[in-house]
């Protein structure tokens, strides 16, 4: 893994619904490291952080967990599902 002075990440996630019958809809996704252009491709949201904890770790920042956050209120998004997640070291 190379050295950079920042990380930033683009995370695009989705539902997926599965034909009648098959189970509930699942997230599918892509996570991308934006300055190496690495990506990683999601079958569940913990994929996200399963990518971005080494960049974080390389820089000496032990992940201790994470939490979903519900979507704030000002969004507009029809759906209330808690898809944020909050990092915290």
């Amino acid at each position: 893994m190379e050295p950079f002075e920042s990380h930033s990440f683009i995370v695009k996630v989705w539902l997926e619904e599965l034909p009648e019958g098959d189970g509930p809809a699942a997230w599918r996704g892509h996570v991308t490291h934006v300055p190496s252009q690495a990506r990683r491709y999601l079958h569940t949201l913990d994929e996200v952080i399963d990518f971005v904890g080494p960049y974080l770790e390389s820089w000496g920042i032990a992940l201790k967990g994470y939490r979903r956050v519900d979507r704030p209120p000002s969004c507009d998004a029809p759906d209330p599902t808690p898809v944020d997640l909050m990092l915290y070291g």
